[in-house]
Order: structure tokens, then sequence, then C-alpha cells
């Protein structure tokens, strides 16, 4: 026998949530505490904004000396280098300081709005990775941000646990990342809403159904600045050390895991319309652009 229960909890400034059918002999109570642990663990590992994070322990590293990480925090970084490679730059785990800069960080404050020149080496040429060892040794001044895949990694970390307990039937999210363990018990999809690009409100564009794979969107029109009555957008091209402007309101993407749809989304937003499907058609991704016209 099977029960509809929603898990949920806090985690990375946002909520998590597993909406699942329960067998009977699953401990939900126990099964709620696992679950928070994990993106607890994952946010304590990723976090920009807690400054005893284990990223942050890496970015105020010495250049040139190898720093010990979690294994969970060398995968991801290992992810999103890869993933930085192969969107020929347009995903870039080494924005934390452009990101800053504009606003997004922490602090909340705007400190420098002109173009950072040393954006263009992007962080895949700036960090050396011991995957024996699990170090991670920089080249150079890199400041990382993982806001552009933690997310999807955390959404992962759940859709793994709620498996690993005998969940057959599962929509694992942290806010627009989502991933599905089949569908629901009566063979129908989960239906999610794709919401339309418009600001202070939320409104449902359309649906997707998902039987098993993740999802992930990237947009502007939920994080973004209004600077001297310009939109600026949280996301960073690192091309340009500039915030996006490029007509793209949100990137959906789907993937076999959440962390990769995470940051193909973020890619994809970045590269821009055309450049953006010859990206996704070489990675065989499967995405869904909305423009601002």
């Amino acid at each position: 026998m099977l029960d509809r229960h929603v898990f949920n909890g806090p985690t990375m400034g946002t909520r998590w949530s597993v909406t699942a059918y329960v067998p009977v002999t699953v401990d939900r109570s126990m099964l709620q505490r696992a679950l928070q642990a994990g993106v607890d663990q994952v946010d304590a590992h990723m976090s920009n904004w807690k400054a005893d994070s284990a990223l942050m322990r890496l970015n105020h590293a010495p250049v040139g000396e190898w720093t010990s990480v979690p294994a969970d925090l060398f995968d991801v970084i290992a992810a999103g280098l890869d993933i930085g490679r192969r969107s020929e730059g347009a995903f870039d785990i080494g924005m934390g300081r452009l990101v800053a800069a504009w606003g997004f960080g922490p602090d909340g404050s705007l400190t420098d709005r002109r173009p950072d020149t040393r954006a263009v080496v992007p962080a895949h040429q700036m960090l050396e990775l011991d995957e024996a060892g699990e170090r991670i040794r920089k080249h150079g001044e890199v400041t990382l941000d993982l806001s552009g895949i933690a997310k999807g990694y955390g959404v992962d970390v759940l859709a793994g646990m709620a498996h690993a307990a005998g969940i057959a039937h599962f929509l694992a999210a942290i806010d627009g990342e989502l991933s599905a363990r089949g569908g629901k018990p009566d063979g129908s999809p989960w239906s999610i809403a794709l919401e339309k690009p418009v600001e202070g409100r939320r409104e449902a564009g359309a649906v997707i159904e998902l039987i098993d794979g993740a999802i992930a969107t990237s947009g502007d029109y939920r994080h973004f600045h209004d600077v001297e009555g310009q939109r600026v957008s949280h996301t960073m091209d690192p091309r340009t050390g500039l915030p996006v402007e490029n007509g793209i309101a949100s990137v959906t993407v789907k993937a076999r895991c959440c962390m990769d749809a995470d940051a193909w989304a973020t890619a994809l937003m970045v590269a821009g319309r055309e450049a953006g499907e010859s990206l996704a058609a070489r990675a065989g991704i499967e995405s869904l652009v909305l423009l601002r016209q």
C-alpha cells in the first residue's frame, strides 16, 4: 500500500520538497530527518553565503597550494569544469567575484560594474584536480560560485535518498530544479508547471510531463536588479564580464540528472539563442527557450 506524502524543509535560502508515494513500511519521520540532513550537507559544503563552508575555504586558500575538499564538493566542481569545457566557456563556476560585484553576493551591494577582463580565463583553466586525493589547486586568483549547479546537485541528493529508502514514485524539487522517479502509481506522469517569465507574480504558461529524469530552469525574471532603469540579470556572461543580456527570458533543460540540467540551463542562457541551439544539439540536450519579445 502506498500513501502520498510531502516531505519538505529549508535549504539554500529557499525550500526543498519531495512529493512521494510512500510504502507503509517506510519510517516517515526518519526519512524526513535524513532528507534534511542531506541538503544541509550540500549547503554546508557548497554555499557562498556561509563563511565557513568548504567552498569558501577553498576560495580563500592560497594560489598554488593543494586543498583537500569533501567528496561531494570535488565531484560537483569536476562536473562544473567539464560542462564549462563542453559549453565552450558559457558555463563557468569561476564567476564569484563578478556575481558579488553586481550585487548578487552575500552582502547584496553593487561594488564594481566595469567589465572584468580576467573573466575571460575560464575556471577550467585555473584549477587543477587530483582525483585520487580529492584535492584542488588554484593556478590563479579565482572565486568559485556554484549557484548554477549546486541546487541541481541537491535535488539529485534528495532523489538518491528517496530511491534508497525504497520509494519508486516521487518528485524531488528545490526551486525550479526537479527530478522525477517513475510516474504516479496509476502510470500517469508528474505534471510540472512551466512559469511564464513575468515579474511579481507566478503564472503557469505550460505544463511539462515527466516520468523519469530531471529538469531545471534558468531565467532573468526572479533574481535581478534594477540599475539606473535597466534590468540586470544575476547570470554573468564570462565572455564579457557583464550580466547576460541577449533577449532570452528563460531556458528549461531536461537531462538524466538534475545537476547536469541545472548547469546546462545556465550555459544555454548565457550562450544565446543561435549558439545555444548549436551547443544543445552537440551535447544532446533537450531544451526549451523562451524569448523576451
